[in-house]
Order: structure tokens, then C-alpha cells, then sequence
């Protein structure tokens, strides 16, 4: 055998064990709004090979909206979505076998315009609030629950409530036609970055009722099945998160290399959408579960069989813990 037929050789045994060893890593489909905060996590995860780190690839498919990606979810064309814990605790109390990752525990604020004189919610009564996420959003939930502890307050018969997209309440915020707004959290801090002032946090309500502010609220949304046919899998996706989200809490670079994705205006935007997700990122180890099921019984409550179903109480199994 000439030397040129063995390198060909050698090089044919080395793609073939390529194609074989990259056959053999699990794709994990991640169906996820397209211009979801999201995306700045997977990305690292890509971009850094957390994801075949930890064994499997990673696919992004960017939907058009979290309807969308639950029906992929549910039709079997996805394996992974991103939503909050609640959904999944109603879905399980259906007969759903999904269960829950933490991914972030951002919540919103109450903003008002920079020069509104207003100190509390009491004094938004009369005014108008704007509210991104309809009227079970579980942050007006919250604050309507805050403002009756609190002040003996019916929020939402003292005030008038504007529902509509994120997009349409930060412009209308910003534009100074609203005496408050509720919106998603990154909005929320584009909100402050543009001249708004937050009058109450979710986070500073939910101490107030008791709750804890720790619990993760959002979270990758997986199918109980793959936790038990292929745990290293959901715990393989759960280790990227975390060093995405490691890398992301003191990378300025790192942060740099995203900034085009974020689609920020100025350094502003883009300084607050960096604190606002570093603030969300959990503390490592197991979900608080009773700390979750007081969160369930209060939004059952509020919200009722509309927002929770049958989940009154919290079903076992919704979290993915270390170790499971």
C-alpha cells in the first residue's frame, strides 16, 4: 500500500467515525419565539458548543409566537419550548407529562412616566395602565393582590386597563399616554433606559404576599418521557443553560458578540437589557416546591380554572430537580 492510499484511507475511517460519533449525539429542537430574550441564551450555548459539551446538538426554530411553539410542541414537532412553570402545572393536572427547567425568574414592574408624581399604586387611581400579557397576566395578578393587601385597593375597578402587544405598550408608555404599564421585562427595562421609573416591582408585591421572589418563573418546557428514557439529555440541556448563563453573568465580550441580536438602540437599551437578564438568572440547586405551591394557590385565586385549570394544587414531578 502506497503512502498516498493509506492517508486516503485513514482519512475515510476518520470522517466515517465522524459522521458516526456526530449520528449518534441527540438533536434537541428548541421551538422558541424568533425574537424571544431567549435567543441569547441559545445562541451561547451554540456558539460556545455547551450543547455538544453536554452531549447533544442544539436546533433553534424561531416561531412567530408562544402559541406557535406550543403546538409544535404538542404535535410533536418540538422538543423543547420555553413558558412558565404555571402552564406546565396546569398541563400536568390534565394529564400532560411535561416537566420544568428553570431558566429565568425575571418578573415586571409597574412603570411610570419620569415625571409622574406618583409614589404608590393608590395613587394611580383614576389613571390609565396599560398591560402587556391580557387580563391574567400573572404580574397584574400580583400587583392587583399587592394593592388590596396593601391599600384596600381593587386595582383593576380603580383603574382603566389598556390591553394590547408589548411593542404597542412601550410605545404607548413612552409616548406618555399611559399613568402606568405592566409589560414584559426586557420592555420594561428599554421602559427605564427611556426616561420611566419603576413604581413597584413584581418581585417587591410577591414579598409582600408572602411569596417568594426567587422562584423561577420561566422556564424550558421538556416532555416527562425524555427525563425518563434519556435523562442525560434534559439534564445535558439544564447544564448548557447554566454555563450559558455563568458565561453571560461576567462576560463583557461575551455580551458584545450578542449585542447585534439584541437590536438595541443605544447604549442605554443595551446596558439595561444586560442587567435586567443578569438579575434574572436563578440561583443554582432544586426549586423551592413549597415556595411554588404557595405561588399556584395564589394565582388559582386570582386567576382561576382560566388561567390554572385543574392545577388548584401543585402536581408532582413539574420540576426538573438535580438528580431526578
Amino acid at each position: 500500500m502506497t503512502f498516498m492510499t493509506a492517508l486516503r484511507a485513514a482519512t475515510a475511517a476518520l470522517v466515517a467515525s465522524a459522521t458516526v460519533a456526530l449520528a449518534d449525539t441527540p438533536v434537541l429542537r428548541a421551538a422558541v419565539l424568533e425574537f424571544g430574550t431567549v435567543n441569547w441564551e441559545l445562541d451561547v450555548i451554540r456558539h460556545n458548543g455547551f450543547d455538544a459539551a453536554n452531549g447533544f446538538t442544539l436546533e433553534v426554530q424561531g416561531m412567530a409566537g408562544g402559541s406557535a411553539a406550543k403546538v409544535a410542541f404538542q404535535g410533536g414537532e418540538a422538543d423543547v419550548i420555553v413558558s412558565d412553570w404555571l402552564w406546565v402545572a396546569r398541563q400536568r393536572a390534565a394529564g400532560k407529562d411535561y416537566v420544568f427547567i428553570p431558566y429565568s425568574r425575571a418578573v415586571g414592574a409597574v412603570m411610570v412616566p419620569g415625571s409622574s408624581t406618583a409614589e404608590s399604586l393608590a395613587d394611580l387611581k383614576g389613571g390609565k395602565i396599560g398591560i402587556a400579557g391580557g387580563p391574567l397576566d400573572k404580574s397584574w395578578l400580583i400587583l392587583q393582590a399587592y394593592a388590596q393587601k396593601m391599600y384596600g385597593m381593587d386595582l383593576a375597578a380603580e383603574t382603566e386597563q389598556v390591553y394590547g402587544a408589548p411593542p404597542l405598550i412601550f410605545k404607548t408608555a413612552l409616548q406618555g399616554e399611559l399613568d402606568g404599564a405592566i409589560n414584559f421585562w426586557h420592555f420594561l427595562a428599554k421602559m427605564d433606559a427611556g426616561g420611566m421609573r419603576p413604581l413597584v416591582t413584581v418581585e417587591t408585591a410577591a414579598a409582600a404576599l408572602g411569596l417568594d421572589p426567587q422562584t423561577p418563573l420561566l422556564g424550558y418546557v421538556i416532555r416527562g418521557e425524555d427525563l425518563r428514557t434519556r435523562p442525560e439529555l434534559v439534564h445535558g440541556l439544564a447544564a448548557a443553560s447554566r454555563a450559558a448563563k455563568d458565561l453571560l453573568a461576567t462576560d463583557e465580550a461575551e455580551w458584545d458578540r450578542l449585542r447585534p441580536r439584541m437590536k438595541v438602540a443605544n447604549d442605554a437599551q443595551f446596558d439595561a437589557l444586560k442587567a435586567g437578564f443578569r438579575a434574572g438568572i436563578p440561583a443554582p440547586g432544586p426549586v423551592d416546591e413549597a415556595a411554588a405551591a404557595k405561588m399556584l394557590s395564589l394565582m388559582s385565586d386570582l386567576g382561576g380554572a382560566e388561567l390554572v385549570g385543574d392545577a388548584t394544587e401543585l402536581p408532582a414531578g413539574v420540576f426538573v430537580q438535580p438528580g431526578s
